[in-house]
């Protein structure tokens, strides 16, 4: 825990999970060809200045790059966001991500936190090698969002953009400005550290009993797989998968699917009569649509659930945490 306090200021704590915003290539000139997560958050914070009135303190939470996070990193990381939430003198939190699977973490902690105060997640697309790294200003917007009275929620800042937990998803595999919004666009701007909100800020109805609960303990992660449906699609997929639950030869076995469908939410034939058999057979399923924008508008005489405006990726942990919740 590295700490720059005053005792009459209040605090933004620096979360630092690892990601390309820690990465370090052998050339400056390398933008592709780095290993993620080799540059400490408190180094990250070296010279970026706290806003006036308030002081930046930095935990090292994981160290990692996020194409490997796990369930089990999430529930560490909301466990520490939730007890510097509950400091009195702290403004805000900030967690500086890797880019692959920012999008999940920021879900996943508003869904089970539904913090009161800002939580904000940050990345960059360059490493902090390069000739020209990203990483240094989007902290500093970031801190800016976690700084901003009555902000709240979980947020994801990049490239001057300020997006919902909701609705963020990585959109370019190089830019620098690599999410986007769909439909709902940012929710905000900071612009030369002042935030410009233009819709509301993000909010769940309560927070999840996952924070306080087995403390310590180890958590077990439902099983929740995600099949694309596309020309050409079958069953196979699903009913090795039932097969392998019926005759107990997994350790985990599945507990529910995630269909990325097409369009509105249709799925293959062959792979919606699977799905059909799977969910027959007591296993959840949710379709979720794989297009960048927009959202499944539901029919009378749809036999599989939707998961609305929810990508996949957040389909499959929203189905998670309502399995966690039944099992409970």
């Amino acid at each position: 825990m590295v700490n720059s306090l005053s005792p009459s200021l209040r605090r933004i704590v620096v979360l630092g999970t690892g990601g390309t915003i820690a990465g370090r290539a052998a050339s400056g000139g390398d933008n592709i060809g780095y290993t993620a997560g080799q540059v400490g958050v408190a180094d990250l914070l070296g010279g970026i200045e706290a806003p006036e009135g308030l002081a930046l303190a930095a935990e090292q939470v994981a160290q990692l790059d996020s194409k490997d996070m796990e369930p089990d990193v999430w529930l560490q990381l909301a466990r520490r966001c939730a007890f510097w939430l509950a400091e009195a003198d702290v403004a805000g939190v900030v967690i500086t991500h890797g880019t692959d699977t920012l999008e999940e973490t920021a879900f996943f902690l508003q869904a089970v936190l539904a913090p009161g105060k800002p939580v904000v997640l940050t990345c960059a697309m360059r490493p902090a090698s390069s000739l020209s790294p990203d990483g240094p200003q989007n902290v500093r917007d970031a801190i800016a969002v976690a700084a901003t009275p009555a902000a709240r929620g979980v947020t994801v800042v990049c490239a001057g953009a300020i997006h919902s937990a909701f609705d963020v998803q990585k959109v370019h595999t190089y830019r620098q400005d690599a999410f986007a919004s769909g439909d709902a666009g940012p929710v905000g701007y900071v612009e030369e550290g002042a935030v410009r909100r233009v819709r509301d800020w993000p909010e769940s109805p309560a927070r999840s009993k996952l924070i306080e609960a087995g403390e310590g303990a180890a958590m077990q992660w439902p099983r929740v797989e995600i099949l694309t449906s596309h020309a050409g699609a079958t069953g196979a997929i699903v009913d090795l998968l039932l097969q392998e639950r019926a005759m107990g030869v997994v350790a985990e076995p599945v507990r529910g699917l995630v269909l990325a469908a097409t369009g509105n939410g249709t799925v293959h034939h062959a792979l919606e009569a699977a799905a059909l058999r799977a969910q027959d057979a007591g296993v959840p399923v949710l379709r979720a649509t794989r297009c960048a924008s927009g959202r499944i508008l539901p029919r009378p005489d749809d036999k599989l659930r939707d998961a609305g405006a929810l990508t996949p990726v957040k389909a499959r942990i929203a189905l998670m945490l309502e399995l966690i919740g039944t099992a409970a």
